[in-house]
């Protein structure tokens, strides 16, 4: 018995890996292309929070999702390859090059044609489907995109989100800085005050847990 969450070191998060994680080799593709051809390849999602987003998607069988913030599209994959046919999911993001990653493990993944890729600032994005009468329309939802307009992205893609729909934000634990009074860098202070607006909202239930850079769930009430 634990009264915490057990601590992984790089023996147990082998350990975990080998007897959890069941990537497909499409992914497993897209994330060492990834690895090889952008800046920054950390931006992505860690292989077991993909297996998680694909799990909480066939748990939920979403018919509308929105991502906001789609890089070279391994979460958007994830979940894309769990929808039924017919769903559809909205991809936010301003990177024609990192997208055009993405686009083309879409359709050799054959799920193309449910994902929706808008191009264009993110919070411009929402706006639109605000205006278009989809508020409380998305079943599951998906945030890891730019720092600074996380509260603002919270905001308008909770308004988007159906009663009882699911929403998922990265890097909420940002490598531990979040935890470390020194760290006062913009990036750091933002998911802070993003994390306490989190805990207070009574609009949702919510569980932060330790998976790959921090991954919080909120549910919206019903």
């Amino acid at each position: 018995m634990s009264t915490k969450t057990i601590r992984l070191t790089g023996q147990l998060y082998q350990y975990l890996k080998h007897h959890s994680l069941r990537e497909p080799e499409i992914l497993h593709r897209l994330r060492e292309e990834t690895r090889r051809s952008t800046d920054d390849p950390e931006m992505q999602i860690s292989p077991e929070q993909g297996q998680l987003m694909h799990l909480l998607a066939r748990l939920i069988a979403p018919r509308k999702v929105l991502e906001v913030g789609v890089f070279t599209g391994y979460s958007s994959l994830s979940v894309a390859l769990a929808l039924s046919p017919g769903a559809r999911l909205i991809a936010c993001d301003v990177s024609q090059e990192w997208t055009s990653i993405a686009r083309k493990y879409w359709s050799e993944a054959g799920v193309a044609d449910k994902i929706d890729l808008r191009l264009g600032p993110a919070l411009a994005t929402l706006d639109g489907l605000l205006a278009a009468g989809e508020s409380g329309t998305f079943d599951f939802a998906f945030i890891d995109a730019d720092k600074k307009n996380l509260p603002l992205y919270y905001e308008k893609v909770l308004d988007l989100l159906r009663p009882g729909g699911l929403l998922g934000i990265d890097n909420v634990l940002w490598s531990g800085r979040v935890a470390n009074s020194r760290a006062r860098d913009k990036d750091t202070v933002v998911i802070r005050k993003l994390n306490r607006q989190l805990h207070a909202d009574e609009r949702v239930w919510l569980s932060m847990l330790p998976i790959g850079d921090g991954f919080t769930l909120a549910m919206k009430k019903l």
